[in-house]
């Protein structure tokens, strides 16, 4: 695994040469409860990237973990103080810019590691996507695993799989393991269960966390969460990523 952001400019240039596949997280910086930080899906995000890092390094892929995209569609937490969001433009020119300029280094193979669900974000990321289908000589081809469809889904546990997941024992597990000193635990413990139906009201229209009963920007379970869940969902997510690539590009394998 590279980490693209520390190279110098002579080991990009022969990191590029080396035919990568460049992993992009993609996260949100939004309220997630009172016990988990704002860049809790940036964190998540770039876990995940690196340890797909590590699965496809093992599989003789060469790999370039990009900085992340911090930010993105944010609505429906933006009634919470510290929810940064831009224009659905602001992040579809964003990632295609990204992709355009690893293009002109020779990258032909970007992946999008997206830890933020928020369904405007999911489907921007689809149609960008869809602009890089097909690689040519002079285009990267744009691969996104999306998490939320059904093939994958099942694998992320009980409560993702629910929907009702945003800052509950899906995410503070993996924030646990990935940055645990970033998680107040005080008030985590504090957090009694709570469903919402996130997913069934965001489909019906709602628009945000407080109009479905989320008032605090949370729902699920967060005090059940573990750190040892959290590298286990780790291990899932990057090998989600691997798999996804591995599969759309069989001759990396080696």
């Amino acid at each position: 695994m590279h980490d693209f952001a520390k190279l110098t400019w002579p080991e990009a240039k022969e990191l590029f040469a080396a035919d990568p596949v460049a992993l992009l997280p993609v996260g949100a910086t939004e309220a997630h409860g009172p016990h988990l930080p704002l860049d809790t899906d940036v964190t998540i995000a770039v876990a995940q990237a690196r340890r797909a890092a590590g699965i496809l390094d093992e599989a003789g892929v060469t790999t370039l973990v990009m900085p992340p995209i911090a930010y993105t569609l944010a609505q429906f937490a933006f009634g919470f103080p510290g929810t940064i969001t831009i224009r659905p433009t602001t992040l579809w020119n964003l990632v295609e810019d990204v992709v355009e300029s690893l293009e002109q280094h020779g990258v032909r193979r970007v992946v999008l590691c997206n830890s933020h669900l928020e369904r405007q974000h999911v489907q921007l990321l689809r149609g960008v996507c869809k602009d890089h289908a097909e690689v040519t000589k002079d285009k990267a081809q744009l691969l996104f695993p999306d998490i939320t469809r059904r093939r994958w889904a099942g694998t992320l546990g009980e409560e993702f799989k629910s929907g009702d997941c945003h800052a509950g024992r899906y995410e503070s597990s993996i924030v646990l393991a990935a940055d645990g000193e970033s998680v107040r635990e005080e008030e985590r413990q504090k957090l009694a269960p709570k469903e919402v139906r996130l997913v069934e009201k965001m489909l019906d229209g709602a628009p945000d966390f407080l109009a479905i009963g989320a008032d605090e920007a949370w729902c699920g379970d967060p005090a059940s969460a573990t750190a040892d869940e959290g590298e286990r969902l780790l291990d899932q997510l990057g090998q989600i990523v691997a798999t996804s690539a591995l599969e759309e590009w069989p001759e990396l394998a080696r």
